[in-house]
């Protein structure tokens, strides 16, 4: 019997061993999908986490610019308009809104550099820069048997120094005087006039063919009948377009304020002073008004260093030129271009495009506009803004260069919302893209010296079209990925382009002065051997 019963026993054992493991074994599984659960829940909820914090950010901004703008505007009943005249009911018919507001606040690189992260990074571009020294001193040591640092580019391209010192004094001088005093002689006249759009238009008439010989015709000539060097030639040709640029910003803040204030018998029009006029002609904005914020004191340090960075950024450039541009365009031979060595030039200019568009930025959107705003104690800094997280073309162009865009804003795309009563916002984005293109394209072929409109089409015809579809709705970082590679592509198209066509320039010159001998570029057609 006992012998008999061990199996049974053992048998039940053995069951509910199996059945402790199938347990055990279900037990598990439950564990695991509660482990998938909860990683599939803390996945959500970390995704959550982090659209509920960027939304906060995006509203805690809002309600901050908000709490800044009004705490920076006067109160309703001591409300000034841009030149200290007290603002009526009506005054909405000349402005959709107050305008721009200036407020003292720092460079975001400034900002930024405070971060020894960040700050690594401008170390790097340095370090770039003495690699280029050294490489530049290597290969002359090599091919001459000595070192030698020559910067014979440096001074072919600032040639002729004394010409244009001379010829920025005549547009200063004009533009110092003329549309001040012209405006002054029109506003105290204005009231008491008794035609008062004869003398608008005789005065306004006057002033425009004045300036279309001092700031229009005068530089042009300048540089066309002296042969300035290119560098000599950019430096004319953006003081005209800025000396241009203030006037028409003086005089459009200035003359709503006149027609909508009516002195009192024996009273004269209230008119900015001459020294805050003069001290908008040099401070580092577009945008006139009788007063800016300021700052205390001048930080000489920060002067020095800057001014330093600006010699800097221009050896930079040298460097860039001299190591990665000249000696793949300058060749013996060219032949006319076939697609493969045009792609092939187009990817090997990549490189020193992305390179001089960074520098430009550095050279002159932040240290160049610094120094003046610190020299000037100009407080509002915000040059530009963070451009390069943009993850549209839209959000790029406004945030790259803020002093120009404001006054496209203001006086282009907002005036001409306010004469088409706010229809056709289309056709005034349209508008402004076009004027600002033909203007950068006018800088580029007075400062070469041949007309070749890549600037324009790619600004014109790839601006306004990356604009329109790549909105401010795109927020995926892949968009900034496609902005950089757009702009990567674009600097690499405009660095060939133009530097073929200046060789081409100088080994095939034009035989007469035809309309297309201007227009056609020479590197189409240009072949020679050296």
């Amino acid at each position: 019997m006992t012998t008999a019963e061990q199996p049974n026993g053992l048998r039940q054992r053995q069951t509910k061993t199996c059945q402790s493991e199938d347990n055990s074994s279900h037990v598990g599984k439950q564990d695991d999908e509660l482990d998938k659960e909860y990683k599939k829940w803390k996945t959500y909820s970390q995704k959550v986490k982090v659209k509920v914090l960027e939304q906060i950010q995006d509203q805690l901004g809002e309600i901050l610019d908000r709490a800044l703008t009004e705490s920076f505007q006067p109160p309703a009943h001591l409300k000034t308009s841009a030149t200290g005249k007290k603002l009526n009911k009506h005054s909405g018919s000349q402005r959709m809104d107050d305008g721009k507001v200036f407020v003292a606040r720092a460079s975001l690189l400034d900002e930024l550099f405070e971060i020894s992260h960040i700050h690594t990074i401008y170390h790097m571009f340095v370090a770039v820069l003495l690699i280029f020294c050294l490489s530049t001193l290597a290969v002359d040591y090599i091919d001459q048997g000595r070192l030698v640092l020559e910067f014979d580019l440096l001074f072919f391209a600032f040639g002729k120094l004394w010409t244009v010192t001379w010829v920025w004094a005549v547009m200063f001088l004009y533009t110092l005087s003329v549309p001040f005093y012209t405006l002054m002689f029109w506003g105290s006249l204005y009231h008491n006039s008794r035609s008062k759009l004869g003398l608008s238009l005789s005065t306004g008439l006057i002033l425009v063919a004045v300036q279309t010989c001092i700031l229009g015709v005068f530089p042009v000539y300048m540089v066309v009948y002296h042969q300035l060097p290119p560098a000599s030639r950019f430096i004319v040709i953006l003081e005209q377009i800025r000396f241009l640029m203030k006037a028409y910003s003086f005089i459009r803040e200035v003359v709503p304020v006149i027609l909508k204030s009516t002195p009192k018998k024996g009273e004269t029009s209230r008119f900015p002073t001459f020294s805050s006029y003069l001290y908008f002609l040099f401070c580092p904005t577009l945008i006139f008004r009788e007063s800016y914020p300021r700052n205390s004191h001048i930080r000489w340090k920060y002067v020095f260093v800057t001014f330093g960075k600006i010699l800097g950024c221009l050896f930079y450039g040298y460097f860039i030129l001299v190591r990665l541009c000249i000696p793949v365009f300058r060749s013996e031979t060219n032949q006319p271009f076939s697609k493969r060595t045009m792609v092939l030039a187009v990817f090997n200019s990549i490189l020193p495009g992305i390179m001089l568009l960074l520098l430009c930025f550095f050279a002159f959107l932040h240290c160049w506009l610094n120094l003046f705003g610190e020299l000037l104690r100009f407080a509002d800094r915000m040059f530009y803004k963070d451009w390069w997280n943009s993850t549209s073309f839209a959000n790029y162009y406004r945030t790259w260069n803020v002093v120009v865009h404001d006054w496209l804003y203001y006086y282009g795309y907002r005036d001409f919302l306010w004469l088409s009563k706010k229809r056709f916002r289309a056709a005034a984005m349209l508008s402004v893209f076009i004027v600002s293109a033909v203007v950068h394209e006018y800088a580029l072929a007075m400062g070469f010296g041949f007309f070749y409109p890549v600037m324009f089409c790619l600004f014109a015809v790839f601006g306004v079209l990356f604009n329109f579809t790549m909105n401010d709705k795109r927020q995926s970082p892949v968009f900034n990925v496609i902005m950089w590679a757009c702009l990567f592509l674009g600097q690499g198209v405009q660095v060939c382009l133009y530097c073929q066509e200046w060789y081409a320039q100088i080994h095939c010159p034009r035989t007469g002065d035809s309309f297309w001998e201007i227009v056609l570029p020479r590197s189409w057609s240009c072949s020679y051997q050296t």
